[in-house]
């Protein structure tokens, strides 16, 4: 190992690595604003690991979709790309100037924004369009999708001024509406469009009015955008277009890499293919590394018998070693940190002290088993078979799927794994929810823990369990209302003892780890602890 780490080594450009926000960046990780020297130009070739299921942001939580679709559209705002490792740094897109502050005691937000922005297709954009656009978000009609609409519980109306002033009303101040205004899906649309075509239009077709502009989506082969010339930040984007290809397999992705036929891959690689990559380029390739939001789940359908007893859900989060799982698997997968339902870097995260007291976080896997036997003795489960499904997706579901099989056979239950490409997968876990337990994922942007453990409501956008808990929505509407943060801390422990170990509606594995190796000639893009954020490719360049 002392070989591939020197190696490494010598691929850091001296005195480059260092320690920003929590996050490594091992190489060159200078923007192109700070470089000074900008080459315009050229075509970003990426890989994708994961094929689209549909074009809408409002519905889909897929990288899968947000790598290629996201450059296509604008936000209200966005997370600063240029320090995208901060969870508290946002910057206008759409709007004028600064991120608003709030006025009335915290419940108003008065966004102005910028004028002669145009969509592709060339309607003016408009207050219109922002407010048609939220409101399909945080008030979607019934049977329309909306993945992220609990991150605005405390949202009362969004309404328009004037043709260039939006106004978002809320029922009580909250830290949490910034942050979730900046969640990268928030594509925003044309009124026009939603108007003439329906809400379900943008799943299949594009009309945005980001940096660069639709030209062809060849499905299972590429998606392709060009530099769109009317976009309202001058000079930007630097590439005259960007190509986004499918690419399912790990070692496909990795290859295209290596023979520079892609250079980066947003998502990231396993430690092993990091070392391969700078054995065989050294210099020609840069390193960016980060503790990562996103945590794979295991989530039981309680529409199916005996998924509805929380004895059974308890004894399958009894059967996962953690702790173990942890060592083992950050060698081979991009998985890590064990963790509760906050993101573990936060300091609203569970100590280990307080993890260890959740059924199956405790050290001692004997006495886990052992309880995880019993009380799927007392439900009546002994000798549990289990329909699994899963993603076709190598990094991590395959490995952390075949690891958590392994796991529960060793307190007596079989299971059957049935590994689907993404969009057969979406479609079980979402419409025919003919399975027992689904792999699931907690895989959030910007770090906004108060919205992201939403996830874990009944009400929620995402319930692919199925389950209705009245106690965990009250704990939650007091987390939303605490005035301070020592009783939000406290309240998100009530609730995430609630959700994980009293009810184990969900089973949380292991939160992931990012590791972006990425031809060293990719400049302006800064690694984030997401593989949502940073994606619209405007203040990218090609230095070659």
């Amino acid at each position: 190992m002392k070989k591939v780490y020197s190696k490494i080594a010598m691929a850091v450009i001296a005195g480059a690595s260092f320690a920003l926000g929590g996050i490594l960046v091992m190489g060159d990780g200078s923007t192109a604003k700070a470089d000074g020297h900008i080459k315009k130009g050229g075509t970003l070739n990426f890989v994708v690991g994961s094929r689209i299921p549909s074009y809408d942001g409002h519905k889909e939580t897929t990288f899968g979709m947000i790598h290629p679709i996201r450059p296509f559209y604008s936000l209200l705002i966005r997370v600063n790309p240029n320090n995208p490792s901060s969870p508290t740094d946002f910057v206008c897109d759409l709007c004028e100037g600064s991120v608003p502050k709030p006025t009335e005691g915290g419940t108003k937000y008065v966004f102005k924004l910028k004028k002669n922005v145009n969509f592709h297709d060339g309607t003016p954009l408009t207050s219109a369009d922002v407010v048609a656009t939220y409101n399909k978000i945080i008030f979607p009609p019934k049977g329309v999708p909306s993945s992220r609409k609990a991150f605005f519980k405390a949202v009362e109306s969004v309404s328009a001024w004037d043709p260039h002033t939006v106004i978002f009303k809320l029922k009580f101040p909250t830290g949490s509406f910034i942050p979730a205004l900046a969640t990268p899906f928030n594509f925003i649309y044309s009124k026009k469009d939603l108007d003439a075509h329906g809400m379900a239009w943008h799943a299949k077709n594009i009309n945005g009015s980001g940096p660069f502009s639709f030209v062809q989506h060849q499905k299972g082969a590429f998606v392709e955008g060009k530099k769109y010339e009317g976009y309202h930040f001058k000079g930007q984007p630097y590439l005259d277009g960007f190509k986004a290809i499918a690419a399912p397999k790990l070692a496909a992705r990795v290859n295209a890499i290596r023979g520079d036929r892609a250079a980066i891959e947003f998502r990231g690689f396993p430690p092993k293919h990091r070392d391969d990559l700078v054995k065989a380029l050294g210099s020609k390739i840069t390193v960016q590394e980060s503790d990562w939001n996103c945590v794979l789940l295991t989530t039981p359908n309680q529409k199916n018998k005996p998924f509805d007893d929380a004895r059974v859900r308890q004894a399958l989060t009894l059967g996962i070693d953690r702790w173990g799982g942890s060592k083992y698997l950050s060698r081979i997968a991009i998985v890590k940190t064990v963790g509760g339902v906050v993101f573990p870097k936060h300091p609203f995260a569970a100590t280990e002290e307080e993890l260890v007291k959740l059924k199956g976080y405790g050290k001692d896997m004997a006495a886990n088993r052992a309880e995880a036997k019993k009380l799927l003795k007392a439900a009546g489960a002994s000798g549990l078979n289990i329909n699994f499904n899963n993603r076709a997706v190598d990094q991590p579901y395959k490995v952390v799927g075949t690891w958590a099989v392994d796991q529960w056979k060793k307190i007596g239950v079989n299971t059957k794994q049935r590994v689907q490409p993404s969009p057969q997968f979406y479609a079980t876990l979402r419409k025919k929810k003919d399975f027992d337990v689904s792999v699931d994922f907690n895989c959030q942007s910007v770090i906004n823990p108060i919205a992201d453990i939403t996830k874990f409501l009944g009400s929620a956008g995402n319930n692919y369990g199925q389950y209705e808990d009245a106690e965990l929505e009250a704990i939650y509407d007091k987390i939303l209302k605490a005035p301070t943060e020592k009783e939000q801390r406290s309240l998100i422990r009530k609730y995430e003892t609630r959700a994980l170990s009293d009810q184990a509606h969900l089973q949380i594995t292991l939160w992931w780890y990012k590791i972006n190796p990425h031809r060293s000639y990719v400049k302006g893009w800064k690694i984030a602890p997401s593989h949502y954020l940073n994606q619209s490719l405007d203040n990218v360049w090609l230095d070659k």
